[in-house]
């Protein structure tokens, strides 16, 4: 039986109609930037995670350089950010002009090593961006606390972890900032890209609303430089009809991955992927690490099986040719990260998944091992 890893066509479909009703409603509003669907949208985001100030924008990595430019980061500035994670992260730093500086991660989390980060610190540090990695949040506690003894601000990257929580606290609005994508292959997947991102600072918020629209306020004045980072009306009326069926659809990766975690269990050579104590999983990915070399040779038996599967990530940051300058002047070593990415492979989780499909999965995975 073919698995695919994500089917985005079986959720969207299953309420293609409540889709259809939206976009009918923006074609005949005529109002395709801005306004009402993205202010109700931004307002029902900000009620979920809690958040004062929730601002719609372009996508996800825009979410992240809009944060980092309404904190001022630029030239001759260094951040702080795991090397495990997506390029978003990293590259968003380097287009303000700032140096990113990669550090390690935990091997049970996948999520970024505060010890490791120590090591990063300059004189030139002026923030940190923790990835709330695959739906599970970082330790926030020790995040305040580092940020607070290095006087740096916090960027949550949270862009796979919308509704997953840190000790019944919301990732994202725990920070300075916190950011959201809604590519389609997020948890909330649009029908495009859209991202979103939340504070609790009124002077953050104001800035960021601000440079959203290219710096402008009000209309053909601009006391700064800003982008272009609006979102459309068309993805927020779509993203508030899917959202509507969000904590359905958390629920089913929820129950997916604990029957993983249940009929894989023991299997040797194959460690899951672990829920830290006090927080909530939403499961963006259910991410294997298969030891002893033999990653690759399960992820082409589940391929010639029709079972999706990819490597989350197979070249970290410091690995990355564009930042290969950063690399030469690491500051701490990549051990866990490296291993990582020659262990890591993830399966499908995807709330439409059936038991069947699920059972395939395990089947071939029990086979190979």
């Amino acid at each position: 039986m073919p698995v695919p890893l994500l089917d985005v066509n079986a959720q969207n479909h299953a309420i293609a109609d409540e889709l259809r009703d939206a976009f009918d409603r923006v074609l005949e509003s005529g109002r395709f930037i801005m306004g009402d669907e993205v202010e109700q949208f931004e307002a029902s985001i900000a009620r979920f995670v809690g958040a004062k100030h929730a601002i719609g924008v372009s996508s996800g990595t825009d979410a992240i350089l809009l944060a980092l430019m309404a904190l001022g980061i630029g030239q001759g500035d260094e951040v702080i950010c795991p090397s495990f994670t997506f390029f978003a992260t990293a590259g968003c730093i380097a287009r303000t002009g700032a140096t990113p500086v990669f550090c390690d991660c935990h091997p049970d989390n996948f999520n970024i090593d505060f010890d490791s980060a120590e090591q990063c610190i300059s004189d030139k540090t002026k923030a940190i961006i923790p990835v709330h990695l695959f739906g599970q949040s970082v330790d926030m506690d020790t995040c305040s606390a580092f940020a607070a003894k290095h006087h740096l601000a916090v960027i949550e990257d949270t862009a796979q972890s919308l509704g997953a929580k840190y000790r019944e606290k919301s990732c994202g609005a725990i920070a300075d900032f916190g950011t959201y994508s809604f590519f389609p292959s997020k948890n909330l997947g649009g029908l495009g890209d859209g991202g979103l991102l939340v504070t609790q600072d009124d002077q953050l918020a104001d800035t960021a609303v601000k440079m959203r629209n290219h710096g402008m306020h009000p209309k053909y004045y601009h006391q700064m430089v800003g982008g272009n980072f609006r979102l459309d009306a068309l993805q927020a009326a779509l993203l508030s009809v899917k959202f509507a069926h969000y904590a359905d659809y958390t629920a089913q990766r929820q129950q997916n991955a604990a029957y993983y975690l249940e009929q894989l269990a023991g299997i040797d050579g194959l460690t899951l992927p672990t829920i830290d104590d006090g927080n909530t999983h939403i499961w963006n990915q259910f991410t294997l690490r298969v030891s002893d070399g033999k990653r690759d040779g399960l992820k082409q038996a589940l391929m010639d099986q029709n079972i999706g599967c990819d490597v989350y990530y197979p070249v970290p940051m410091h690995q990355q040719e564009c930042f290969a300058s950063q690399a030469k002047d690491a500051r701490t070593s990549f051990k866990i990260t490296d291993q990582l990415a020659s262990e890591v492979l993830s399966i499908p989780v995807y709330p439409e998944l059936n038991r069947e499909q699920q059972d395939t999965v395990i089947s071939a995975i029990k086979s190979f091992a």
